[in-house]
């Protein structure tokens, strides 16, 4: 299993994003590329074979999802979540972000204010103002152990009439915090208090480490249970992001009609047949394929945490808890623009800067890490040359 994570695919010319856009995205083609959030390993075989046999058919008329589709996901939270979800909780969005526009064009009216916890996946800022929402930022604090929420700041945020709605991100994209129950309690508490509506992306629940838990939101309290919109997928854990095949778990009925309503009015229930296919075969049988990934991801995370520690200790992050993205500070290697340029211009490295996450990812990059040993080493090893010449 593990020499599946050790083949190195090539990926150029495939219609990738993270490997065909080095020109458009870097301005030069010679870049390792470890920014956008999808892995370079081949899919689970039985999420391949499954494929194999729609495209075998070689019939595509239009497709719907039977209960085969809803029990997979069922079976999957129910058994690795101890989450105990419902079918009629479940809504069909081809992706988490059209979904998190949906669900804001459904819960608010233009004008209102959505409350985000930054740093943090920066489509969610576009998301919000290009439906001509007004952005509130609780700025999550940098601790000497790792990222911790400012609930004082938070509170004061909710207290807000006009703030309508807060999106967790859960884990947490980019600064890869798992949240303990704790911490879910008193966002649950707040919502309550002041009685908000939450969004709860979840895309990364299964790529959690040892001695971590992710714990739905939604299993927190009846309140969040009744007030939460939940986005989930496949598309991270078995890397198959391209089937554009996501859910929204909405147990309020009310809530759940008028998300329904707001979807049809942009066309987003249109079914993808391979993405009912990989998501039953990915969430049936693929568990053994994830077990394996996540141990070949903490060892690729161990990997570079000596190797930084040995050859260029002016960068720094805290090992993720979950999600396969790294937080490197890198501050005390110069200002932002300075490491964008020799990271690009000199190591041929492209990661994603953190200022585009929010103000305080500055001086941040985010590294995706889930690509093969070979070439993290090869892009370490042009950082340590770069960096240290």
């Amino acid at each position: 299993m593990v020499n599946i994570f050790e083949n190195i695919v090539n990926r150029k010319n495939t219609n990738s994003v993270k490997w065909d856009l080095n020109e458009t995205i870097f301005g030069k083609s010679d870049v390792i590329p470890m920014w956008v959030a999808d892995m370079d390993f081949r899919a689970p075989e039985e999420v391949l074979n499954a494929l194999k046999e729609v495209v075998d058919h070689g019939v595509f008329g239009y497709p719907t999802r039977t209960d085969s589709y809803y029990n997979a996901i069922i079976r999957w939270f129910g058994i690795y979540h101890e989450w105990k979800i419902e079918k009629n909780w479940i809504s069909f969005s081809p992706g988490v972000v059209p979904g998190l526009k949906i669900a804001i064009n459904a819960l608010t009216n233009p004008g209102d204010k959505i409350l985000i916890q930054t740093p943090v996946y920066y489509p969610f800022y576009e998301v919000i103002k290009n439906n001509e929402r007004k952005i509130v930022k609780n700025e999550m604090i940098y601790t000497d152990s790792g990222y911790i929420m400012d609930f004082e700041d938070l509170e004061d945020k909710f207290k807000d009439d006009k703030m309508k709605l807060f999106i967790l991100c859960s884990p947490h994209n980019p600064v890869g915090r798992v949240w303990k129950k704790e911490e879910l309690k008193k966002i649950a508490d707040l919502a309550e208090k002041y009685g908000k509506i939450v969004i709860s992306d979840e895309i990364h629940a299964d790529l959690v480490y040892k001695g971590f838990k992710h714990i739905p939101f939604q299993k927190i309290s009846e309140y969040v249970k009744n007030n939460t919109i939940t986005f989930t997928a496949p598309s991270k854990t078995f890397n198959i992001a391209g089937l554009e095949t996501a859910n929204a778990i909405i147990p309020n009925k009310e809530l759940k009609e008028l998300f329904e309503k707001t979807k049809t009015r942009y066309s987003s229930d249109l079914t993808n047949i391979f993405g009912i296919r990989g998501l039953e075969a990915a969430y049936n049988y693929g568990r053994d394929w994830l077990d394996e990934l996540i141990w070949y991801l903490e060892e690729n995370i161990d990997f570079i945490d000596e190797y930084f520690k040995s050859n260029i200790p002016q960068i720094k992050f805290f090992k993720p808890e979950g999600t396969y993205l790294l937080w490197l500070d890198m501050r005390e290697l110069g200002d932002e623009e300075t490491v964008k340029d020799i990271l690009i211009n000199k190591a041929g490295v492209g990661l994603e800067e953190g200022s585009i996450f929010g103000e305080g990812g500055k001086g941040f990059f985010r590294m995706n890490i889930a690509t093969t040993r070979k070439i993290i080493e090869k892009a370490l090893n042009n950082m340590n040359e770069a960096f240290n010449n």
